[in-house]
């Protein structure tokens, strides 16, 4: 598999994957917070926190989608450089309140390595010169 088809692949596997996280934060967000890794969640009229995080994480998806879609891919590694913050901030907070180091490194870290390894494959990619970009067709 050429790395531009591997780059495509985990980006978009990566956006359709943090879009159901998101989703699951919306729908059932106490469920689904207990697999973030820390000891305790946000109750009651707290629990509106958690929704936030699922829009955060539907959001990034969503952007993640726009760019594969437009064909903006040094812009989709950018992107996911700078996206991979948040993975790695999340594994950060988790193991600095006394979260399970399990999951901090499992779920958050290994999250935020497959984030970077995509931008770096993404960043890596070369431009298709002008001569052959001129020979394909127009789009309308």
């Amino acid at each position: 598999m050429p790395l531009k088809h591997l780059a495509t692949a985990l980006a978009a596997t990566g956006a359709a994957f943090i879009v159901y996280v998101g989703l699951s934060y919306l729908l059932a967000p106490q469920a689904t917070a207990a697999g973030f890794g820390l000891p305790t969640w946000p109750q009651h009229e707290g629990a509106a926190f958690l929704a936030v995080k699922g829009v955060r994480d539907v959001a990034t998806g969503l952007v993640i989608f726009a760019l594969l879609f437009t064909g903006q891919r040094r812009g989709l590694g950018w992107a996911m450089a700078a996206i991979t913050f948040v993975p790695a901030g999340d594994m950060v907070v988790v193991l600095a309140n006394d979260g399970a180091a399990a999951q901090a490194y499992g779920v958050h870290g290994a999250t935020a390595l497959a984030v970077a390894l995509t931008a770096g494959l993404l960043l890596r990619e070369r431009p298709v010169p002008a001569a052959h970009a001129a020979a394909e067709p127009a789009r309308a």
